[in-house]
Parts: C-alpha cells; sequence; structure tokens
C-alpha cells in the first residue's frame, strides 16, 4: 500500500482552513501533519515533519522572494501556493521561484487534491487560465510546464532590483560588471514573464523602482 502525501499547511483564512482540512480528511491517501502554521513558524514545523507537499497562502507572503527562501531551506518539500485568481507572470514567477504549483483558491476541491497528488511527485502545475486558456478556474486539464528556476546569482540581484538598486548599485554591491547585472536581470525578466522594472516591482508589491542603468 502506498504511504500517504503528507501535507503542512501554512494559515489560511478560516473558512479556506476549515474546507482544505475537510477535503484532505475526506482523501486516505493524504495526511495533514501540521495546519495553520505561522510563517515565522513554518521552517521549524518542516524540519520536524518533512512533509511531501507545504500549502502556502498567497496573500500572506511577505513577497513572492519567500518561496525561494522556503525551497532553499526545504528543497524535497513540494510547495502548492493558493491564490486569488493568480496571473500568468505571479504563476510564473513563484513556479521559477521553486514552488511546484500554483492554484486558484476558486479551483474546485478535487482538483486542488489532484494538484497535491501531481505536486507531491514533483509534477509543475497550475490553472489553465493563469497560462491564457478559456474556461473557468479549475484543473480539467492540467499543464505541466518545467520552469526554468532561477540560478542563486539570479536570485541575489532579483532581491537587489525589488529594493530599488540601479544596476551600477548592484554590481557595486555584489562586485561583479554592470553588462553582467544587465545579464542577469535580463535572464530575471525571461524566466518570470515580464518586461520592465516596473512590471517585476507589481509582482514584489508594494516598494520602489530603481531607474535602470
Amino acid at each position: 500500500m502506498p504511504q500517504p502525501v503528507t501535507v503542512v499547511s501554512a494559515r489560511f483564512e478560516d473558512l479556506t482552513s476549515i474546507g482544505l482540512r475537510k477535503l484532505i480528511a475526506e482523501d486516505p491517501n493524504i495526511r495533514l501533519v501540521a495546519s495553520d502554521i505561522d510563517l515565522e513558524r513554518l521552517e521549524d514545523v518542516l524540519d520536524e515533519h518533512r512533509p511531501s507537499v507545504v500549502l502556502l497562502n498567497y496573500g500572506t507572503l511577505p513577497n513572492s522572494a519567500y518561496v525561494y527562501q522556503l525551497h532553499q531551506h526545504s528543497p524535497d518539500t513540494h510547495i502548492v501556493v493558493l491564490a486569488n485568481a493568480p496571473t500568468a507572470s505571479e504563476a510564473n514567477q513563484l513556479l521559477s521561484f521553486g514552488a511546484t504549483a500554483c492554484i486558484s483558491k476558486e479551483t474546485q476541491g478535487r482538483d486542488i487534491i489532484n494538484a497535491m497528488h501531481l505536486a507531491s511527485r514533483g509534477m509543475h502545475v497550475m490553472p489553465r487560465t493563469a497560462r491564457g486558456g478559456p474556461g473557468p478556474s479549475r484543473f480539467e486539464r492540467f499543464e505541466l510546464p518545467q520552469p526554468d528556476l532561477l540560478t542563486r546569482r539570479e536570485a541575489d540581484v532579483l532581491e537587489l532590483l525589488h529594493r530599488g538598486m540601479t544596476n551600477a548599485q548592484i554590481a557595486h554591491e555584489l562586485s561583479i560588471g554592470t553588462e553582467t547585472v544587465r545579464t542577469h536581470a535580463r535572464n530575471i525578466y525571461r524566466k518570470l514573464g515580464v518586461s520592465t522594472r516596473r512590471d517585476l516591482a507589481r509582482l514584489a508589491g508594494p516598494g520602489a523602482v530603481g531607474a535602470e542603468s
């Protein structure tokens, strides 16, 4: 008999949390080992339980780069992010940061469960609507992209871009050439599906945007 998929859930809104617990309880092949965990405690809980899957609430994340931090801390745990109608850019960014799945909270319950099973096997999934397809936000068919993950240096550059630094400031901070920063920035834009720093700032949330130089 196969081992159940073990799941840790971060804190969600009360109704969402109740719904997730009910869905998981109905599937004998999924076991919820910890739920309603605050982000400040999440890494410790992952170290304790080493679950197959961790569920994150996109609305409570300090920024999308938090996913990268969590992926680096627990690379063997598959990250499933639930968001309110995620856009293609948001979903692509989360997968580039190391998430295994990005799912709309409007997705039907059975499809959320299916996504957990697929994610536990390392299959990358997101709503068809986030990829520009027609129809409601559900998993009638799963898209299985192979995300181009950010390198560690690209993640360093991205963090400084989010702080509003110019290319010259980033080059000085990281002790690399300005043209190297431009190359990393182009790769970041491509991987995250954006074209400008302003688009990047929208994904990162409120904050300053440095002038490109």
